[in-house]
């Protein structure tokens, strides 16, 4: 049986007739239902956008459930089962975002293997996209998803959409910061704020071809300073000022202005430890100067990461933008 680069459908499980896919693996199409969570079985979700219409979107896959968890604006429209990464070829973990979308996407590497629906988390063939579902860790690294819960998942995601592997699920919390990012204002200045992020777009309203740069930032306590990276690139650098303590591990998406409270409003996730301190973005600051610069960068959707790891390759990849937990 062949299978792309990381766990697509074989050819035999996924034949392309003249009425369209054809889906003949087990678990492989997948069916909606009503069930806990718990209770699903391999190929069956849930899917409820009714829940929170709009937002940003954010994914957490849960190696150790199997479940995949979408959260739109910080509540979640849906869970579906997945099959990630068998021994000898495990999924990593960490904090990815979407790099490229394509709906009819197939394997340079396996044979021309397809692998529909594909949201792409790192150009060495990490993904999201439709595959066979066995019911336990079967890919070759990727995250195989029931073919009609791939589907509805493309549809909402877009480039820059926050995807977090990790081994085990926690929900997102809201937060809202009395300041823009690493810096303070006087109530008086909200209006001013505002009116950087007037022009700026928010990524799920980009259209495919745009080409406006997605921004992420990450701070880390080992090397004590934060850097920003537009799309692939890495364009600025400053010093990390924080309390001294372990920063843990977390990951921030900015949802825009929160007027009742004059702050920036965050959506922030856990990717390592569940039992890690509360989320508090005044623990961490930087210097005036690096503070005003980042204003050119910031945008609603924007991720911020805190990680405790150094910032070297083996735990983050330049052009994929990875955290590796």
């Amino acid at each position: 049986m062949t299978r792309d680069r990381t766990g697509g459908l074989s050819r035999r499980a996924m034949l392309a007739g003249a009425g369209g896919l054809v889906l003949m693996a087990s678990g492989a199409l997948g069916q909606q239902v009503f069930k806990e969570i718990h209770e699903l079985q391999p190929g069956e979700f849930t899917w409820h956008p009714e829940r929170q219409p709009t937002g940003p979107v954010a994914v957490i896959v849960s190696l150790d459930e199997q479940r995949v968890h979408v959260y739109r604006n910080g509540v979640r429209i849906a869970v579906s089962t997945c099959s990630t990464g068998k021994p000898g070829h495990s999924t990593p973990t960490g904090v990815f975002v979407v790099l490229q979308k394509d709906r009819n996407h197939r394997s340079s590497t396996y044979n021309d293997a397809p692998m529909p629906n594909m949201n792409r988390l790192t150009w060495d063939g990490v993904a999201l996209h439709a595959g066979n579902l066995p019911g336990y860790p079967a890919s070759h690294g990727c995250v195989r998803l029931p073919l009609k819960f791939s589907a509805l998942l493309f549809e909402v995601t877009h480039l820059g959409t926050p995807v977090i592997i990790a081994d085990s699920h926690t929900a997102p919390a809201e937060v809202v910061h009395p300041g823009l990012v690493l810096s303070g204002y006087a109530e008086h200045e909200f209006e001013d704020v505002l009116a950087t992020l007037d022009d700026k777009k928010h990524p799920a309203d980009w259209a495919l071809d745009d080409g406006y740069p997605i921004s992420s930032m990450i701070a880390s306590s080992y090397d004590a300073k934060i850097v920003v990276i537009e799309n692939d690139r890495e364009v600025a650098e400053g010093k990390l000022l924080w309390d001294g303590r372990p920063l843990g591990s977390h990951v921030y998406v900015l949802q825009g202005p929160h007027e009742g409270q004059k702050g920036m409003h965050w959506s922030a996730l856990t990717y390592g430890d569940p039992a890690a301190e509360a989320h508090d973005l005044r623990r961490v600051r930087t210097e005036e100067s690096f503070a005003a610069d980042l204003r050119r960068y910031i945008h609603p959707g924007m991720i911020f990461i805190f990680t405790d790891l150094p910032l070297h390759p083996d735990s983050r990849s330049g052009r994929d933008f990875v955290i590796m937990s």
